[in-house]
Order: C-alpha cells, then sequence, then structure tokens
C-alpha cells in the first residue's frame, strides 16, 4: 500500500490541524473541489463539527489572512489580498514610458486583477466586471478585450502573438469558438485600440530585477477609480459581493 499523502492531502490535513486548533472549520466552495478535479460530494460540515465539538464553521474574517479595513479600497486590496502583482505594476509603467493617457495605464494596471485575486478562467471578463461600476466605460471595454486580442497579432503596432503562449499552450492551440467571433467583434469596436493597447504594454515575461512600487500609480487611481466611500464589497453596486468573496474567500455561506 502506498502511504505517501499526495499534495492535496497534505495541503488537506494541515488545514485539518489548523482547524482544530483555532476552533474553526473551512470548508471550501465548490469550484475550488472541481479546481483539483473532485466531482464527489462537498464537505459535510455537520460530520466535521461531530469530530470537532468546539470548531465551528467560518463565517467571519478568516485569522489566516491579512485583516482588511472597514471601508477598503483598491489599493488595500492591492495590499492584503491579490497575489504578487509585478507584472501589474510593471505593465502599468510600460504604458506610462509610452506616453498613453491614464485611462489607459489603469487599464494595464488593472487588467489582470481577476488573475492574481479572484480566478483565471476567462479573467479578462470577469476582471472588467470587477471594475465596471467604478471607471470609465472604456477601460472596462479594455480590459475585457485584452483577453481576446492577445491571442490575435497586429502587425500596425508591432504586436506578434507571444513565444511564451507557445510554450505554455503549445503550438497547435486554437482559441475556442466564443473568444474567435469576440475578436471579430472586437476588431470592429470603436474601441479596438484600446484593447489592444494592454496587449502591446502587457509584461508576457515580466524582469525580475526591476521593481515597480504601487505608490507610483496613487495619483491616477485617485483621479480614475471612483472609490465608494462605503468601500469595495460594501457599495451595493452590482459587483460588491465579488469583492467580499475576496475579503473573506472561505466563508461558509
Amino acid at each position: 500500500m502506498n502511504d505517501v499523502m499526495t499534495l492535496s492531502q497534505k495541503a488537506d490535513a494541515l488545514e485539518k490541524q489548523m482547524s482544530d486548533a483555532l476552533d474553526y472549520i473551512v470548508i471550501k466552495s465548490r469550484l475550488y473541489q472541481l479546481a483539483d478535479g473532485d466531482t464527489g460530494p462537498a464537505p459535510n460540515a455537520a460530520a466535521l463539527m461531530a469530530k470537532s465539538p468546539n470548531a465551528r464553521v467560518l463565517m467571519g474574517d478568516d485569522p489566516r489572512l491579512p485583516s482588511m479595513p472597514d471601508q477598503p479600497t483598491l489599493i488595500d486590496f492591492f495590499r492584503y489580498r491579490f497575489g504578487p502583482c509585478m507584472h501589474l505594476l510593471q505593465s502599468a509603467r510600460h504604458a506610462v514610458n509610452a506616453g498613453l493617457g491614464e485611462k489607459m495605464v489603469l487599464a494595464c494596471l488593472l487588467h489582470d486583477i481577476s488573475t492574481i485575486g479572484f480566478i483565471r478562467g476567462d479573467h479578462g471578463y470577469w476582471g472588467a466586471q470587477l471594475v465596471e461600476p467604478y471607471v470609465e466605460e472604456e477601460v472596462t471595454w479594455a480590459i475585457r478585450a485584452h483577453q481576446v486580442l492577445r491571442f490575435y497579432p497586429d502587425d500596425s503596432v508591432g504586436y506578434e502573438y507571444p513565444q511564451s503562449y507557445i510554450k505554455a499552450f503549445g503550438a497547435d492551440y486554437r482559441s475556442d469558438p466564443y473568444i474567435e467571433e469576440d475578436y471579430k467583434r472586437m476588431r470592429e469596436h470603436k474601441w479596438y485600440m484600446s484593447g489592444r493597447m494592454i496587449t502591446v504594454h502587457d509584461i508576457y515575461s515580466f524582469d525580475p530585477n526591476v521593481q515597480v512600487e504601487l505608490e507610483e500609480f496613487t495619483d491616477i487611481i485617485g483621479r480614475n477609480f471612483r472609490q465608494p466611500k462605503e468601500g469595495l464589497g460594501f457599495d451595493n453596486s452590482p459587483v460588491a459581493h465579488m469583492w467580499r468573496a475576496m475579503i473573506r474567500p472561505a466563508k461558509y455561506l
């Protein structure tokens, strides 16, 4: 019998150990299971609590994560919830150095926030939705479009299909039909070049020796991102629940 635990089993065991020690139980959302190729039944909270009578499912802040302010700002999410963001910072600086306007610099800064804070698949669509109530429509459109346009070269601006994609996806990879259809529509849109500029200034292999600080963009964020006074996640916008999901990603209900 093979008694060596897989990485997933080790992670589950560590999580169980932490839950026992901290008197709370983490029940992951179904999406986490599916991402592990697991289509089995969800963990049974009642059974887990029976094994740890003093424990409760997590409904408040997660003590494993940094605390968020009561009225969190976009910068707070960069600091406390988004993963390593040097790619975004370098892309935004690249846009500044190219002389792009503030709206497009902001679009470059935000174009992958879904990937580093929420979900990878269809990250341009998710990212655009996350910021839609707080930025100009052109910024939202460009963020959504960059996911599609990055798969299609444009000689007029010197954009080639990234070599890193050939390595990551294979030389025979072809975009899904919905991407192809969106490309046809976006290619004719009045803001096509705005979306294209994100792909031009996207840093597909960021330089580990170049450090860019978020503070370089504080003023641009302040002038171009409509920060709700209640805080992101608490302003009753159509996307507030998505920001709350990043504040408390393991909340039971």
